[in-house]
């Protein structure tokens, strides 16, 4: 498809998914556990309805969700849940695709379809991801730092072909590999169908290349500097997708909301507290064995705004592998937050 003709197929489906335009903020939502161990649904639904407000738009189930840790019938039941709750709060989903091998993610897709559609009783696809409040898919490239930008080009193609809407994920701490600015900037001039480009590297080829992405939405995953990064600051990013939106969505939208309306000293500020903060959690956790450092990180700082400054008389969080947090990780991590001036006054779980 001629780049024209990908732009011009990309913005209709932009305004159908996202009738109110893409949201600016994105969070890959924490996945909690029961004692027992089982996925606890009445807690992620707290903690939904208390992100809302200020963070529209979801990944299920992110690295930070556990995702590269769940089993499919975990994954199922977070989806379910995601799913329910995003009606009754209008958010946006996208299905986290976390798969590396060849042709996997691919194949992921299409079982997550027709899943979607028995769910919706329809067989029509688009009417099948709006039931279920699904913006798209979010894939990876498969794992290898051999890779050749070939293979790896041939493998998003196959994705893509699908027609689905769907984010391309850059994760070289998992897949080995980059995707070239020059094959995300191809991609994008011939898929319309490519909506979201997200990049946690923290090099940002892509987006500082000045290579042309007709019109695909792209997000920052890397973490700090918050206002440096976004447009609205001077930045090449349009949004931001974090792990730390699971405990500092007010923050981070106001650093936003700050920028828009030319409040630039005030944005960088809080920009530069959040940073301070996030650094030292995830610090914290360096030593952790179990679990991935967001998702601890975010863990050991949303105990606190989900039971505000009484955390430390609620056990720990729990890790999907059966362990807890560590209590010098949350007790380092309510100090750090008191001594930036982060700490909530109330948990939204009080």
């Amino acid at each position: 498809m001629p780049a024209t003709a990908s732009a011009a197929a990309r913005a209709p489906l932009r305004a159908r998914l996202f009738p109110t335009g893409v949201p600016l903020l994105w969070c890959p939502l924490l996945t909690h556990y029961a004692d027992d161990g089982t996925i606890d649904r009445a807690r992620m639904a707290a903690h939904l309805a208390h992100l809302a407000p200020h963070v529209r738009g979801f990944l299920i189930p992110g690295s930070t969700g556990d995702g590269w840790e769940l089993t499919e019938a975990e994954t199922r039941t977070v989806l379910e849940l995601a799913m329910e709750q995003s009606a009754k709060l209008n958010l946006h989903l996208l299905i986290g695709v976390l798969k590396t091998g060849a042709g996997e993610a691919r194949a992921k897709i299409t079982e997550n379809l027709a899943w979607l559609k028995a769910c919706a009783g329809s067989e029509n696809a688009e009417a099948a991801l709006a039931a279920a409040r699904v913006c798209g898919f979010t894939v990876c490239p498969p794992r290898g730092a051999e890779l050749t930008p070939e293979f790896l080009g041939g493998e998003l193609e196959a994705i893509l072909q699908l027609g689905l809407p769907t984010a391309l994920y850059q994760l070289p701490q998992v897949t080995q590999n980059e995707m070239s600015p020059e094959l995300v900037s191809s991609l994008a001039a011939r898929f319309g169908n490519f909506i979201l480009f997200k990049d946690t590297s923290g090099r940002d080829h892509v987006a500082t290349s000045g290579l042309p992405l007709h019109g695909v939405f792209l997000v920052r995953g890397a973490e700090g500097d918050y206002a440096r990064w976004l447009a609205a600051g001077g930045g090449p990013y349009q949004g931001l997708l974090l792990s730390t939106a699971n405990c500092f969505g007010r923050q981070l939208h106001e650093i936003s909301e700050s920028l828009n309306a030319g409040r630039v000293a005030g944005a960088q500020a809080l920009s530069a507290r959040v940073s301070a903060m996030v650094t030292e959690a995830f610090g914290f956790v360096a030593g952790v064995k179990d679990g991935n450092a967001f998702a601890n990180a975010n863990k050991a700082m949303d105990h606190f705004f989900a039971h505000g400054p009484r955390a430390l008389d609620v056990p720990p969080p729990r890790l999907h592998a059966g362990s807890r947090v560590p209590t010098e990780v949350i007790r380092a991590t309510g100090d750090a937050l008191t001594r930036h001036g982060l700490m909530p006054v109330k948990g939204y779980l009080e």
